[in-house]
């Protein structure tokens, strides 16, 4: 690991300042519209995204609760109008997935939290390229704004993955409109890997090699290589299904002469990557928070780091799991599964690596680390079910059940809201520079920390017994699952509302926070809460990111003071 260099005056033990930062450093909708600054940027962000994930939220919860009856009992109910229910939830349950995987799971934090805090974590003024950064953001919009359209022309009724022939020939609802709001999105999302790559690459500060770096690093340069290679094979299947539907060129669809196989396959080769997309940079929110509360150095760093890649590379070589039933070769079946469960181990790599580094260490369970630990229950139980689903005899039978729901939630939502959810505690100070209510932080846990298992582990027996997905109506012998789960979604949205209860409470009232209320030592903590415009006034050294010894409590500031002349002593000679 890199040294820990001499503090520089102005960088290292700066105090937050009381005039500029980013935020008051330009004032007017039009600085913030045009602005070049990454800190912004992750802001603007963090506002759609987290309205997209509002949006998604109310269909989630219309769905439990039209699921708290069958069909037949809530249809009687509008005066017999069965049909009217079942096409509402189709649209309800397609559109959930839609906007929660491609508007708020997949750039949630790489988006948020990896555009405020790499360019810190490297020392840089900004991203590598700026321009193109904003350019990201205004993809996401337009790409938002189709979704918006879908509402308002009739819905959509394909499920989120738009599977042909039905999306191509039967489906009702703005189909073209939705697959070319995704269409856009993807290019977001290339957009800000390809220059969180180039900003690793190029702006990592003197005595930082790869190897030096924090490991939410490593997890945003994982998932910037998947989202290149990835998303244009998504992109190029959505172009050819609007071509397919406005044009009738037979691609997918048997009646036209095409496969619709091949759709599933080429969906699958981008959406399996999806995940880890998603995934990878939770992991690394996580690694960074249980290494600051446990008050340690991680165990393990280079492989932790390396699992990162090893999950990026598995990711495009499994996606044929999601297609046992699909009448692929015995041989192929076999080879895919083999290949899903060497996932589980660069995923377990990680886990017992996080808990090497808690033992014997001086834990604080603070909000964050409550959200680190909850995320490791969530992860650990979504990996573990996820071999049912790569061995061929039992995922045959769980195959389009609700077991298949609930592993889904519990690996790309569970873990990745979890993993979310405590980085932006952990970063809030910094991003703001006011601190929130920790006894409400911890409240909102538990609410949704319950909630969630609550709602989700309920249907992994509901599906071991033959509950199928997607279906409005259901046998009465299934009733008392899905009660639970519902009861389960409204404690988890009660959770989520605290949650968003507590940040803004924070904005308005909150205390000043300290330049460092962790004693974290990753290059952001060594800038002013909340940062100044050029984040720092001289570009800063590399520095180990998980020694915290220099790092002394201050019992007046509730925050940690960096003790120059400790870190002097403690720095071995060049």
């Amino acid at each position: 690991m890199s040294v820990i260099s001499q503090p520089v005056p102005g960088v290292y033990g700066e105090k937050p300042p009381h005039g500029d930062n980013y935020i008051n450093h330009s004032k007017g909708i039009f600085s913030w519209l045009f602005t070049l600054d990454h800190k912004r940027i992750g802001l603007m962000y963090m506002v759609t995204v987290l309205a997209a994930f509002f949006l998604g939220g109310i269909f989630a919860i219309a769905l439990r609760t039209m699921l708290l009856f069958n069909s037949g009992g809530l249809a009687a109910n509008l005066g017999g109008k069965s049909e009217f229910v079942a096409n509402t939830y189709n649209q309800m349950f397609t559109l959930h997935g839609a906007v929660m995987v491609f508007l708020f799971i997949i750039p949630a934090i790489p988006a948020i939290l990896g555009n405020f805090v790499l360019p810190l974590m490297l020392g840089a003024k900004d991203v590598a390229f700026p321009r193109l950064n904003l350019g990201s953001w205004y993809c996401y919009m337009g790409g938002a704004v189709f979704f918006v359209v879908v509402l308002g022309t009739g819905g959509l009724d394909t499920g989120w993955t738009f599977y042909t022939p039905f999306s191509t020939s039967y489906a009702h609802g703005a189909v073209t409109a939705a697959t070319a709001g995704a269409f856009i999105l993807g290019f977001s999302s290339i957009l800000t890997g390809v220059n969180f790559i180039a900003t690793i690459h190029m702006l990592r500060p003197k005595n930082m090699g790869f190897f030096k770096m924090p490991l939410f690093l490593w997890a945003l340069y994982a998932t910037s290589i998947i989202q290149i290679l990835a998303t244009p094979v998504l992109a190029i299947t959505l172009l050819l299904l609007i071509a397919e539907r406005t044009l009738g060129v037979g691609i997918f669809d048997p009646a036209l002469g095409g496969d619709p196989v091949l759709y599933q396959h080429f969906f699958w080769f981008y959406s399996h990557p999806a995940v880890y997309i998603m995934i990878l940079p939770g992991l690394g929110v996580v690694s960074e928070i249980i290494a600051s509360f446990s008050r340690k150095h991680i165990f393990g760093y280079k492989f932790i780091a390396l699992s990162s890649v090893a999950i990026a590379i598995f990711g495009f070589v499994v996606w044929g799991h999601h297609m046992f039933t699909s009448g692929q070769s015995d041989l192929l079946n076999a080879m895919f599964s083999l290949l899903t469960m060497s996932v589980a181990i660069p995923s377990a790599i990680k886990v017992f690596n996080w808990l090497a580094t808690m033992y014997r260490g001086s834990i604080r369970l603070d909000t964050p680390m409550l959200y680190a630990i909850g995320f490791i229950w969530l992860f650990t139980i979504g990996g573990l079910t996820g071999l049912f689903l790569g061995a061929l005899a039992t995922d045959i039978h769980f195959h389009d059940t609700y077991f298949i729901v609930a592993h889904f939630h519990y690996v790309m939502v569970g873990s990745t809201l979890f993993a979310f959810l405590g980085g932006m505690y952990y970063w809030w100070p910094k991003m703001f520079g006011k601190m929130y209510d920790e006894k409400l932080g911890k409240i909102a846990w538990l609410l949704t920390f319950v909630g969630f298992n609550l709602t989700f582990f309920i249907q992994f027996v509901a599906g071991s017994q033959g509950m199928p997905r997607r279906y409005v109506d259901y046998p009465p012998e299934f009733a008392p699952y899905h009660h639970i789960s519902t009861l389960g979604s409204y404690v988890l949205t009660i959770g989520l509302f605290l949650i968003l209860f507590n940040w803004v409470q924070s904005l308005v009232k909150g205390r000043r926070a300290p330049q460092n209320p962790w004693g974290s030592n990753s290059l952001e903590w060594h800038a002013a809460s909340p940062p100044i415009h050029e984040n720092f006034k001289v570009t800063p050294e590399g520095v180990d990111p998980y020694d915290y010894r220099a790092w002394k409590y201050n019992p007046e500031t509730d925050g940690y003071d960096y003790d120059e002349k400790l870190a002097k002593e403690l720095a071995p000679a060049h």
